[in-house]
């Protein structure tokens, strides 16, 4: 009996200690992979995790969320790939395809890689469909101005109109080879207005591959989201008040699988004699945009399409902007005026909350 007694106490004691042990071991903290509810079903016995990373890339601070079982590695690469989208794009960087281009404006065209020179079939096409309010070519005017620099300042009437003749998209030559030549000596290709919205859409082509189950993307003004929320539930983005006295936002847009593009004069600006001069230039006059709006929103599931037309609706204004808008797939828009008007895409009826009384909103 005091046998049995013994082998039920030492079968207990193991029970105890392996209880123990795994308890111990099933509370593992990371800083930067978290446990995340998920929806997967039972079979799939992978957890999902939560990282977060930052990094002041393409001009701007980029902020990523990734939930996925391989959330840590999918993450490091993602800002692998942006780095390489701003090795090629990027104006100031020497050994980028943009630098290289610009380098050598009017004397030879330039070798570049299958991405940039995708990029810059989309600037063209842009620059046709917004009737030159959107120019890849807009560099010279870009310098002039130095907006967002130390060295910005009001040129002089003679000074715009020199450098707005070293503006023209048609003076690119796209040649076989992906070989790439300006026209003129002088020109120069910036593609700030594009690029991020390209970035955006580079990852989230990668995201899609790896099937990566939710990822949230923050490039400044440019916001994408892969699929919805690790909840299962829609994703609301919100769209930032022009006016930064209130410090607050002006709406919030739910969807999944979407990017949300603001373009406004509050980004980066100047004031001399009480004018505040904004970084949207116009092509067309060689200065910042007045055509009343203070901020342009689109809202599409192609980043490269909201980010383009996001600048170019600022500065063709209500009417001409939904014109274009209207004719395109899955682009809708939200304009706000100086007047405190808010022109809104009507397909977004049911998924935009306004969150500020002073707005008279417009559905159109």
């Amino acid at each position: 009996m005091n046998y049995k007694r013994f082998l039920v106490a030492i079968i207990i004691l193991i029970f105890i200690i392996g209880g123990v042990y795994f308890i111990g071991n099933n509370n593992v903290n990371n800083e930067t992979e978290t446990p995340e509810p998920t929806n997967n079903n039972a079979n799939n016995t992978a957890e999902v995790t939560k990282s977060d990373g930052s990094e002041f890339l393409m001009d701007t601070l980029v902020r990523l969320r990734v939930h996925d079982e391989n959330s840590q590695a999918v993450l490091e690469e993602t800002f692998n790939k942006l780095r390489y989208i701003e090795d090629k794009l990027s104006k100031t960087i020497s050994e980028s395809d943009v630098y290289k281009i610009n380098e050598n404006a009017g004397e030879k065209a330039v070798k570049v890689s299958e991405d940039t020179y995708k990029l810059l079939q989309e600037s063209i096409n842009f620059a046709e469909r917004t009737e030159g309010a959107f120019d890849p070519t807009i560099g010279p005017l870009v310098s002039l101005w130095g907006i967002g620099t130390e060295d910005a300042k009001v040129p002089s009437e003679e000074e715009i109109k020199n450098t707005i003749q070293k503006v023209d998209y048609t003076k690119i030559e796209l040649q076989e080879d992906n070989m790439v030549f300006l026209k003129e000596k002088g020109m120069s290709i910036d593609l700030g207005a594009i690029a991020k919205g390209y970035a955006a859409d580079y990852i989230l082509d990668y995201l899609n591959q790896k099937d990566v189950e939710s990822a949230f993307i923050n490039m400044g003004g440019n916001v994408s989201v892969h699929r919805n929320k690790v909840d299962g539930t829609l994703w609301s983005i919100g769209i930032q008040d022009p006016d930064q006295s209130r410090g607050n936002i002006i709406a919030v847009v739910e969807g999944e699988d979407m990017s949300v593009v603001t373009s406004g004069n509050y980004e980066r600006y100047f004031t001399q004699n009480g004018v505040r001069y904004h970084h949207i230039i116009n092509p067309e006059t060689g200065y910042p945009a007045r055509k009343g709006i203070v901020s342009s929103t689109v809202i599409s599931n192609n980043s490269s399409y909201a980010d383009a037309l996001s600048t170019s609706f600022y500065i063709l204004g209500v009417e001409k902007s939904f014109e274009i808008a209207n004719k395109m797939e899955d682009i809708n828009v939200v304009l706000v005026t100086e007047d405190d008007q808010a022109y809104v895409s009507e397909a977004l009826k049911e998924r935009i909350r306004f969150t500020v009384d002073e707005l008279e909103v417009i559905y159109r």
